[in-house]
C-alpha cells in the first residue's frame, strides 16, 4: 500500500512563493473595485472617530523612503483603529503652491524661452501642471503601497475652495491685529531671491573668515591718563556686513579692560580677553584701566569707509561664548541687532540688493556678491591698519532648503504675524507654549522640542516673493503708499478667490475687486495697487486643520492626530499650532507622534552624491509593498531609521517565516468546517489548550504596543510568535497527529480548533502590517464570508477563557525538559548513535518537586519531545534532571515513522504500527 495516499497532507491554495511585486496589485485592484476604503467607513460608521490628519506632502517628485515611511505608519496605525471599531475617515493631502515646484517650472521655461522673460501666467500656469500631474504620480505610489484613503477626493492646497480658507483665517488673524508689515532682517536666500521661514532653512557646516577689527573711540576715554586713540575690538564672521555698521554693542555689567598692546590700546571684555588676545597673537600686554559696558555707552567710533560714526550702547544680548565682548551691530542684518536698533533709534542701513550684491549705498563694493566680497574687505580694513587678525572658522551656517546655498540676513518690507503681541488676554507665544501641555506627544521628550521651538521663534514672516502661490490681500494707496488691509477689503478678496482661484488676483483689476466704495484711510485717493508677494506656503498648510477638518464629510476639530517626522516641530506641528491658537484659541491635535529621518545602514544621510538611495518604488518592484511595511513596523521610529539591502534581505527572511506559518495553518484545515468540527475547549488536547493560552499572551501585548504606537514590539512579538512558538515547536510536535491521525479523530480535530484560532488571529493581527498578505491568506480560510475582506474584520481582543497561568506553569517546566533532552539528542547525533529523534528512546531522571507533572503526562512526552519512547525515573532529593538517550525499540513504522514494538502485529499490513493501523482503518 501506498501510505501517502492514506495521510491527512496539508492542501492550500496559498503558495509558498509569494510573488508579491505581481499578487499586491491584482489585490489593490479588487480593493479598488470592491471600494474597501468605503466598506470599512461603513462598517464604523457609528463608531468613535478618530481623524489622523494628513500632513501634506510637496507634489514635486517621485517618493523617497521617508514619506513611504510616514504614509504606511499613519495607514498602519488607521487600519488598527478601524478593526478596533473607530470610524477612521482618512483624506491625503498635497501641498501644491511654492518655491520648490516654481523653481523646476522655471527652469524648464527658462530653456524653452532662452532666457527671454517669463510670464507670471504662464509661470503659474505650468506650475499648476506641474503640481498636478505630482498629485497623481504620488496617489498611484502611495496607494501601490497598500495605503487605504479618499484619494479619489484628496485635499490640494491649489483648489479654490482651499485658497480661501487661506484669505478666511488670514483675515481673522488681520482682526486680532496680529498682521503687520515692517522692514526688518529675514533670512533671505539671494539665489532663489526669496524670504525665507525658520522651516526652510537647513543647518550645516560653512568655512567663513574669522577677523578681528578694531573701531577707533573718538576723543579720550574718560578717566584714564594718556590714553587717547583707544579702539573698541569686535570679532565677526560676516566682514560682508560691516559696510552696514551703525554702533558697537557692550553688555552694560560686564568688565572691560584697557589694554596697552604695542602702539594700540585696545578694549576687549575680561571674561573673554584670554581667548580673544590669543586669536590676535598678542602676547604682551600691559592692563591700563577697567569700565563698566554701561561707563562707555553714548561713546562714538570712526566707521571704517562711512561717513558716519558707530555709536556705542549696550544691551543684555551681548554674552561671554565667543568674541570680545563688543558686538559689531548692523540693525539690516540680524535680529538681535534689529530690536537694539529699534530701542536706541539706530538707522536701518542696507547696502546689498535682492540677489545679494553690493548697491550704490557701498560704493567701495559696488556690484560684488557678499561672499566675493569678503577678501576685498579684509583686504582693505588691513590697508587701513583697523584689521588685528584674520583666519577661518568652520561653523553651522543656515542654508535654503531648496538651493542648498548659504542664506544672508537682509532688511527687506515683509509681512509678519506678530507672536509677542498681546490680542486679549496673552500673546500668540504664550498661548501656544500654554497649549503643548494639552496635547498628547508621542515620544513623550518630544513636548521639549515642541516647548523649545516655541519659544525661540521669532514673529513669523508669512511673505514670500514669488509667483505661485495664493497672494497676500493687500493693497496700496497709489498715492500715498498706505496699506489697505480691512474685513470689507478681505471679505471681497476671499469671494473673488473662492468662485476662481488665486488665478484671479493676477488676472483681476484692482477696480473689480474692490469695487467703488474704497478710498485711502490717509489721503481719501481712490486709486491702488496691488500686492505682490504670496502668502508663505507654510501658512498654506498650517491652516488645513480649517479647510479640511472642517469641510471633509466625518472628519473632526480637533483631529485626533498628527503624524509627521521630527523637522515638524519647526514646521507644519509648529505652524498648525500657530493658526489654530490664533483662530479658535485651541490646538488642532489631540496628540502628535513624531519619527526619525530614514538614513542607510550606517547611519549616513540619504543623498544621490553617496549613492545610498533606495527607492521605495523599486522595494516594491522587486519584494513587495509588504516587506516596506514590515520595515516600517520593525524600526524604532524614535531615533533615525536605518534602511539597507542587508536590512530589506533580513525582513524577506522574517516575512517568508510568517507566510510560511501561515501556509501550514491553512494546508492543515482543508477538511476542517468550524461550524461543525470545532471542539469545546474542556474537550481539548492540553497541547491545544496551552498554545491557545500563549497565544491570548501575544494578542494582549500587541494590542498594547499598538495602544501605545510602539510598533516594533508588534513586529518582534508577532514574528517570535510565528518562528519559535508555532513553526519550531507547536506545529513541529503537531505535525504527527495532523497527518498521521484518523481525519475525524478528537486528536485531531483539537489540534485543527487550536489552528482555526490561530490562524483567524494572526491573519487579523497582520492586516495592519501586512496588509495584502493577509487578504490574500483570509481569502484562502475555508470559511470565510465570500468576497469580504479581512480589513473589515474587528481586531482580536484577548480572550481570558483561553488563559491559564496554572497550565503554562507546567509547560514551562516540560520546555525546560524538552531542552535538556534536545541537548542529549544532539551529542548522540554528533557520536553518529542517530539519525532523527523518532530513532530515540528517552530516559528522564525527574526529582520529586516535579515528579507528579511529569507521572501525569508520561503518555504525552514522546509527542512533546518528538521521540519514540520516553521512560521516566524518579529521583530521590532534589538533583537535576538527568537524561539518558538510546535507540528506541522496535522497528520504525512506514507511515508515521516513530518506532515501535507493534510494527508488525498486522499481516496484511505489517510494516506500520497499532496507531497507524488503526487510523487507516477508520478512515
Amino acid at each position: 500500500m501506498d501510505y501517502r495516499e492514506t495521510l491527512n497532507l496539508p492542501k492550500t491554495d496559498f503558495p509558498m512563493r509569494a510573488r508579491l511585486p505581481q499578487r499586491e496589485p491584482e489585490i489593490q485592484d479588487w480593493w479598488r473595485e470592491t471600494d474597501i476604503y468605503g466598506k470599512v467607513l461603513e462598517r464604523t460608521r457609528g463608531g468613535e472617530p478618530f481623524v489622523l490628519h494628513d500632513g501634506p506632502p510637496y507634489a514635486n517628485g517621485d517618493l523617497h523612503l521617508g514619506t513611504a515611511f510616514n504614509k504606511i505608519l499613519k495607514d498602519i496605525i488607521i487600519k488598527y483603529k478601524s478593526m478596533n471599531g473607530y470610524f477612521c475617515p482618512y483624506v491625503p493631502g498635497w501641498d501644491c503652491h511654492g518655491q520648490p515646484i516654481e523653481f523646476n517650472v522655471e527652469k524648464i521655461l527658462s530653456q524653452e524661452k532662452d532666457g527671454s522673460q517669463l510670464d507670471i501666467m504662464e509661470v503659474r500656469k505650468r506650475c499648476h501642471d506641474y503640481a498636478m500631474q505630482y498629485v497623481e504620480r504620488q496617489s498611484r505610489q502611495f496607494q501601490r503601497l497598500g495605503v487605504r484613503g479618499d484619494f479619489d477626493d484628496p485635499y490640494l492646497t491649489l483648489k479654490p475652495s482651499y485658497e480661501a480658507f487661506d484669505i478666511r483665517v488670514f483675515r481673522d488673524f488681520v482682526d486680532k491685529e496680529l498682521v503687520y508689515r515692517s522692514r526688518k532682517p529675514i533670512h533671505w536666500c539671494p539665489r532663489c531671491v526669496t524670504a525665507l521661514a525658520e522651516a526652510e532653512l537647513e543647518y550645516k557646516d560653512k568655512t567663513s573668515p574669522s577677523i578681528y577689527v578694531r573701531f577707533p573711540l573718538i576723543g579720550p576715554v574718560g578717566g584714564v591718563e594718556g590714553a587717547s586713540g583707544v579702539s573698541l575690538v569686535i570679532w565677526t564672521t560676516t566682514p560682508w556686513t560691516l559696510p552696514a555698521n551703525v554702533a558697537i554693542t557692550l553688555h552694560p555689567d560686564m568688565e572691560y579692560i584697557l589694554l596697552e598692546a604695542g602702539e594700540e590700546y585696545l578694549v576687549i571684555g575680561e571674561p573673554l580677553l584670554e581667548k580673544a588676545l590669543s586669536g590676535m597673537g598678542i602676547e604682551e600686554y600691559v592692563k591700563k584701566g577697567r569700565f563698566r559696558g554701561k561707563d562707555l555707552e553714548g561713546l562714538e567710533a570712526e566707521h571704517p569707509w562711512g561717513d558716519w560714526t558707530s555709536r556705542v550702547i549696550t544691551s543684555d544680548f551681548v554674552t561671554v561664548e565667543q568674541g570680545t565682548g563688543a558686538v559689531h551691530t548692523a540693525p539690516g542684518h540680524g535680529q538681535e541687532d534689529y530690536q537694539v536698533g529699534l530701542e536706541y533709534h539706530l538707522p536701518m542701513k542696507m547696502p546689498v540688493d535682492d540677489l545679494g550684491r553690493f548697491t550704490s549705498e557701498a560704493p567701495w563694493f559696488e556690484g560684488l556678491f557678499v561672499d566675493d566680497a569678503n577678501p576685498r574687505i579684509i583686504n582693505d580694513l588691513k590697508e587701513r591698519g583697523l584689521l588685528l587678525a584674520s583666519s577661518e572658522v568652520e561653523h553651522p551656517y543656515p542654508h535654503c532648503w531648496r538651493c542648498k546655498g548659504p542664506v544672508i540676513f537682509r532688511a527687506t518690507p515683509q509681512w509678519f504675524i506678530a507672536v509677542d503681541r498681546d490680542f486679549g488676554g496673552g500673546s500668540l507665544r504664550e498661548r501656544c507654549i500654554a497649549a503643548v501641555d494639552e496635547v498628547e506627544w508621542v515620544p513623550g521628550w518630544s513636548n521639549r522640542r515642541m516647548m523649545g521651538m516655541l519659544e525661540s521663534r521669532p514673529d513669523w514672516c508669512i511673505s514670500r516673493q514669488r509667483a505661485w502661490g495664493v497672494p497676500i490681500p493687500a493693497f496700496y494707496c497709489s498715492r500715498c503708499g498706505e496699506v489697505l488691509l480691512d474685513d470689507a477689503s478681505l471679505h471681497n478678496v476671499e469671494e473673488l478667490i473662492d468662485g476662481k482661484g488665486s488665478d484671479a488676483w493676477f488676472m483681476t483689476s484692482v477696480e473689480d475687486i474692490l469695487g467703488d466704495n474704497f478710498s485711502c484711510h490717509a489721503c481719501g485717493c481712490t486709486d491702488f495697487l496691488k500686492e505682490n508677494d504670496i502668502l508663505d506656503v507654510w501658512f498654506e498648510s498650517g491652516i488645513s486643520h480649517e479647510a479640511v477638518l472642517n469641510t471633509w464629510e466625518g472628519l473632526t476639530w480637533p483631529s485626533d492626530m498628527y503624524l509627521e517626522g521630527s523637522d515638524q516641530h519647526r514646521g507644519w506641528f509648529q505652524t498648525s499650532m500657530l493658526t489654530a491658537v490664533g483662530s479658535r484659541g485651541r490646538p488642532p491635535y489631540r496628540s502628535v507622534l513624531t519619527h526619525g529621518f530614514v538614513v542607510d545602514g550606517e547611519g549616513r544621510k540619504m543623498s544621490k552624491l553617496l549613492g545610498n538611495v533606495i527607492s521605495p518604488m523599486d522595494i516594491c518592484g522587486e519584494l513587495g509593498a509588504d516587506i516596506l511595511r514590515l520595515w516600517v513596523t520593525a524600526a524604532d521610529y524614535t531615533v533615525d531609521i536605518p534602511a539597507s539591502q542587508e536590512i530589506f534581505d533580513r525582513l524577506v527572511e522574517a516575512y517568508r517565516r510568517i507566510r510560511n506559518t501561515l501556509r501550514f495553518l491553512l494546508g492543515n484545515l482543508y477538511d476542517f468546517d468550524a461550524k461543525s468540527d470545532m471542539v469545546e475547549r474542556d474537550e481539548m488536547e492540553e497541547l491545544d489548550l496551552w498554545i491557545m493560552s500563549r497565544l491570548q499572551g501575544t494578542v494582549r501585548r500587541c494590542t498594547r504596543a499598538l495602544e501605545e504606537y510602539q510598533l516594533h514590539i508588534v513586529y518582534h512579538a508577532l514574528h517570535n510568535f510565528c518562528a519559535v512558538d508555532l513553526s519550531s515547536l507547536y506545529l513541529d510536535i503537531r505535525k504527527d497527529c495532523l497527518y498521521t491521525f484518523a481525519p475525524r479523530s478528537p486528536q485531531r480535530r483539537s489540534a485543527q480548533t487550536a489552528l482555526y484560532h490561530l490562524l483567524s488571529t494572526l491573519v487579523r493581527m497582520m492586516t495592519p502590517i501586512i496588509t495584502h498578505t493577509a487578504e490574500e491568506a483570509w481569502r484562502n480560510v475555508k470559511d470565510g464570508v465570500e468576497g469580504e475582506s479581512v480589513q473589515v474584520q474587528e481586531w482580536p481582543l484577548p480572550d481570558e477563557t483561553w488563559e491559564d497561568n496554572s497550565l503554562e506553569e507546567v509547560f514551562e517546566t516540560l520546555l525546560l525538559i524538552r531542552d535538556k533532552v534536545a541537548k542529549a539528542l544532539e551529542v548522540k547525533r554528533e557520536e553518529k548513535d542517530l539519525g532523527t529523534s523518532l530513532e530515540a528512546a528517552v530516559k528522564l531522571f525527574i526529582p520529586t518537586s516535579i515528579a507528579g507533572i511529569i507521572a501525569e503526562r508520561e503518555h504525552f512526552l514522546p509527542t512533546w519531545l518528538i521521540v519514540s519512547q520516553v521512560e521516566t525515573m524518579k529521583i530521590k532529593g532534589e538533583e537535576p534532571i538527568r537524561v539518558e538517550v538510546e535507540h528506541a525499540r522496535g522497528e520504525k513504522c512506514s507511515r508515521c515513522w516513530n518506532y515501535s514494538t507493534s510494527v508488525g502485529s498486522s499481516p496484511e499490513n505489517p510494516d506500520i504500527c497499532e496507531r497507524c493501523l488503526a487510523a487507516i482503518r477508520e478512515r
